[in-house]
């Protein structure tokens, strides 16, 4: 169980909410909703003490599993099964079980004994836990978010962020866990993936709290909405299921626009009676008196909600380039003995729209990084044609350096920019006064989405390499993304789970992972886009 109590929490200056009480226990299922950069992410580090609040506390019984957005924690050599079995501290066990068997085939009598004795108490650790079942279950947890056997035997290290996620999701499920804080708990995860996770979630006996932008997850699952305005610093909670919650903000904004109209009309009523008495000075008490009971009648209306504002997102007029910018000849890559993909030839001509297709784990990430120049392929090459200006967007927001500010990022992006230049260009994004000065690695998935997209705005780049664009945005400002894809006119390299982004793109070619294999796009291609 997590129980806040009168929350404040910060951002530097900026005050993200105040005064915000709640309790989460079994079977809460709680949707956290709000804006991108309204604090959500923030609130959810809080409550699982990876930042104090400004003011208030925090307090928790039991264990509680935290999904964050940023996959890449665990030691990068433990190798993926290890690390889903560390829920429950089954990895050392197992970890010493396998140390003991070695040693139980020595030839010394007594490295034999002791060996067996080690295996009895690493063999009674595992049975405490749960024993083979429980191992079985790790497996099956994540066959079902598409891990498949051999990702399972690989180092961290070696593993895309989508993959990495996936095994840190494996975890957190794993667990013991009374309550789960999970942030964009789908992101990375294919079709038939996301829909056992939503079966599961809807049969979890215990409490949870996720930030999803998935309307069909939180339709299905949650039965609780904390909904985290931005403009007036508070969260409202709302006990009900998403499809009465959306029902219900309807209402209350109509209930608060109609009570706004009232008190404004009445206000406006008494201010003109007053301001024509005042002109005698007999009345004057009188008007004193009206123009007050006006200022109370507007005290007393909580008013509309402000429009919550949406970043206003337009890709760069591409800089001129020959007619094929770049090319990339017989690439192959692989990690230890994984072969990845082998002998992957293609040609981006000028202005050709590209969507790169696979299942998980079939390199579409490894090739975008190949083709930006960030990773090297083991053979073959990239071949830069006459103008070529590449804009990279990684979805793990690896082009951000997170020790510095907003601001700095942006200048690094584009050292032409004057300062104010470059303040104009993040006012867009949503980044204004003291925003420009957080810190990178403070931001959410969205504010930070946000600013790598703002610094492909000011690239001039014509060939884009996007790799999941849409993750972690809300439904607002993914519509403005794909309005930039349809519009711009240079060359794009997609990589995306989101069909509305295929959709946008209208690609010319696809290119099929890992066998290499380039064709010209039809709809019958549109049907693997999410089982990629």
């Amino acid at each position: 169980m997590i129980t806040a109590h009168d929350l404040e929490v910060r951002v530097g200056a900026r005050l993200l909410m105040e005064n915000v009480t709640f309790r989460v226990g079994p079977g809460d299922k709680v949707g956290l909703v709000g804006r991108n950069g309204a604090g959500k992410t923030t609130l959810t580090k809080v409550l699982a003490g990876d930042h104090l609040p400004a003011s208030g506390t925090v307090s928790n019984t039991g264990e509680i599993g935290y999904l964050p957005q940023d996959p890449r924690v665990g030691d990068p050599e433990v190798i993926a099964k290890d690390r889903i079995l560390s829920a429950r501290g089954l990895d050392d066990a197992v970890r010493r079980m396998r140390i003991a068997e070695e040693e139980m085939g020595s030839d010394d009598p007594n490295v034999r004994e002791k060996a067996m004795k080690r295996y009895q108490r690493a063999h009674d650790e595992l049975d405490a836990g749960g024993g083979y079942a429980a191992e079985t279950e790790a497996l099956q947890i994540a066959q079902s978010l598409g891990i498949p056997d051999r990702i399972m035997t690989q180092p961290l290290k070696t593993l895309s962020g989508g993959q990495r996620r996936r095994v840190e999701l494996a975890r957190i499920l794993f667990s013991s866990a009374e309550v789960l804080i999970l942030d964009e708990p789908t992101n990375h995860l294919d079709a038939d993936s996301i829909i056992w996770l939503r079966d599961w979630m809807k049969s979890y006996k215990g409490g949870f709290i996720v930030i999803s932008h998935d309307n069909d997850l939180l339709a299905q699952t949650v039965n609780k909405v904390f909904h985290l305005d931005a403009n007036r610093e508070v969260i409202d909670i709302y006990n009900m299921p998403w499809k009465q919650y959306l029902t219900q903000r309807e209402t209350d904004e109509a209930r608060r626009k109609r009570e706004l109209m009232n008190a404004q009309n009445k206000a406006k009523t008494l201010t003109d009676q007053a301001n024509k008495m005042r002109a005698k000075a007999t009345k004057a008490t009188a008007a004193q008196q009206m123009l007050k009971r006006a200022e109370k009648l507007m005290e007393g209306v909580e008013g509309e909600r402000q429009q919550e504002k949406v970043a206003a997102i337009k890709f760069p007029s591409p800089a001129p380039s020959g007619k094929t910018p770049l090319t990339a000849n017989d690439l192959s890559k692989s990690y230890g003995a994984l072969e990845v993909f082998t002998a992957v030839d293609l040609a981006i001509d000028r202005g050709t729209r590209v969507v790169i297709l696979g299942l998980n784990g079939a390199g579409k990430t490894t090739m975008l990084r190949i083709l930006a120049g960030v990773d090297e392929p083991d053979t073959g090459r990239v071949v830069p044609g006459h103008g070529l200006k590449i804009g990279y967007y990684a979805q793990e927001h690896e082009t951000l350096d997170t020790k510095r500010s907003v601001l700095e990022n942006m200048q690094s992006a584009a050292p032409q920019l004057t300062d104010t230049e470059a303040r104009t260009v993040l006012g867009a994004f949503l980044f204004t006064g003291d925003d420009v000065h957080k810190p990178a690695g403070v931001l959410s998935g969205g504010e930070k989405t946000r600013l790598a997209l703002a610094s492909l705005v000011v690239s001039a780049a014509n060939v884009l390499l996007l790799d999941e664009p849409t993750n972690n945005l809300d439904p607002a400002s993914r519509e403005e993304v794909l309005n930039a894809i349809r519009r711009y006119e240079g060359a794009i390299v997609l990589v995306t789970h989101d069909e509305g982004a295929v959709h946008a793109l209208e690609p010319d070619k696809v290119l099929i992972l890992p066998d290499g294999v380039e064709d010209l796009w039809n709809e019958e291609y549109a049907d693997l886009v999410s089982l990629a």
